[in-house]
């Protein structure tokens, strides 16, 4: 990949991997933190950074040391009944993120464009499959890299909207905590959204493809010190646009009495007659927004089915890889379009947007719990990852992560038992 210049070497996986972290579903669960508790919860993004550098920066290390998925790595290394489980865990939470994701770009685009949701998101799948499908991953991995950019559309919305930034400052950096299970449902849902476990299996496949395909053109293979900067820049664009989101909700919705909301979308919706300023900011507003949303979903739902059909085809040995064509690689292909659909089928069905968001959410934070686990292990494993077993700063943040993850699902589980 010499051909490249610096920063396109470096951005990669992990670029697209925290971009991804902001799909539909993040910015549904974002928006309704905001909604619900104001500035209250802005003190998760501060948490979840480092937290999801660590995880995320151990699964790149795992594919960089071993060139195979974490399903396979899993499988080499404990029982059949632990990989099929993960497996099935993961399949579960991504097909319901996807179906959420459907739902939300489809209210969007109808903001947009007068014609049936069902419509629309069936326009849309279309168009996601074909991508996905019949483009070479490297030249989709660069339209991937152009789609993060729709997170500088949450950045303006917050800078048009927001003036009490001293409140933001304090809110940021002073936890406040509450005894009810509905504050914890949204924690594990901010948690599940940001530390969620399709960007663990994304980010180590894309690795490897992104290995492989070095190795195959006779290019220099990405270093460590590459790996470390492209994971830490992306998980810390997504934290940026994670924290303007909560802003916007907060500012725009919570401080004018709208505590729920529908979709991702009906955020963009309520954003039109509050925003106040300049001629049209509110229509600007909810625009950005809704194409926000939509960009995310061009970025995220490809992740999702992707991550889905690495983790299946590890699990049974298929060969996988977006770089085949789709006659090579037929089951890989068959997973991405049978997630796809199911997703999508979610969506027609009528099945309550802004739950399935935040219930898929809460799920991914409850299934992140054990593979962090897992992860941990397998990252400072020497006789696996060899010269890139984890050293001691990543070992700590890892444990602090997995052990940060354990005590919200707990906190949800004990506030709902006995609140």
């Amino acid at each position: 990949m010499a051909r490249h210049p610096k920063l396109a070497r470096i951005f990669g996986p992990g670029l697209i991997t925290g971009a991804a972290d902001d799909d539909p579903s993040g910015i549904a669960t974002y928006s309704q933190a905001g909604a619900a508790y104001g500035f209250g919860q802005l003190w998760t993004i501060i948490l979840c950074l480092p937290l999801m550098i660590a995880v995320q920066e151990a699964c790149a290390r795992i594919g960089a040391a071993t060139s195979q998925g974490l399903v396979k790595v899993i499988g080499r290394l404990y029982s059949k009944q632990v990989l099929f489980v993960v497996v099935g865990l993961v399949v579960i939470a991504n097909i319901i993120n996807i179906g959420a994701d459907f739902a939300a770009v489809g209210a969007s685009l109808n903001l947009l464009i007068p014609l049936p949701i069902p419509v629309l998101s069936t326009i849309f799948m279309v168009i996601v499959l074909s991508l996905e499908i019949f483009i070479g991953y490297h030249t989709y991995a660069k339209f991937l890299k152009i789609l993060a950019l729709s997170l500088i559309s949450y950045v303006v919305v917050a800078l048009m909207v927001t003036t009490n930034w001293i409140e933001v400052i304090k809110a940021t950096f002073i936890p406040q905590l509450q005894w009810s299970s509905a504050y914890w449902y949204v924690i594990v849902a901010i948690l599940g959204t940001t530390i969620s476990p399709y960007m663990f299996f994304w980010q180590t496949a894309e690795e490897v493809e992104e290995q492989n395909y070095s190795q195959q053109h006779n290019k220099s293979v990405r270093g460590i010190s590459e790996i470390r900067q492209d994971t830490s820049i992306g998980m810390s664009i997504s934290q940026i646009g994670s924290w303007f989101m909560i802003i916007t909700a907060a500012v725009v919705l919570h401080e004018n009495g709208v505590n729920n909301i529908g979709t991702a979308a009906d955020a963009a919706k309520a954003l039109e007659p509050l925003v106040e300023g300049f001629p049209h900011a509110g229509t600007l507003a909810k625009l950005l927004f809704a194409l926000g949303v939509i960009g995310m979903g061009l970025l995220g739902i490809p992740v999702l089915a992707g991550s889905v059909a690495y983790a299946v085809s590890d699990a049974f040995g298929w060969r996988e890889g977006l770089d085949y064509k789709l006659k090579q690689a037929k089951q890989f292909y068959g997973v991405i379009i049978f997630s796809t659909v199911m997703g999508w089928f979610i969506t027609v069905i009528g099945i309550d947007p802004i739950k399935s968001l935040v219930f898929a959410a809460v799920i991914n934070g409850l299934v992140a719990v054990p593979l962090i686990f897992l992860i941990a292990k397998i990252s400072k494993n020497t006789a696996v990852m060899g010269a890139l077993a984890g050293k001691k700063l990543s070992r700590i943040f890892l444990n602090i992560a997995f052990i940060v993850m354990f005590v919200c699902a707990l906190m949800l589980v004990g506030t709902t038992l006995f609140s």
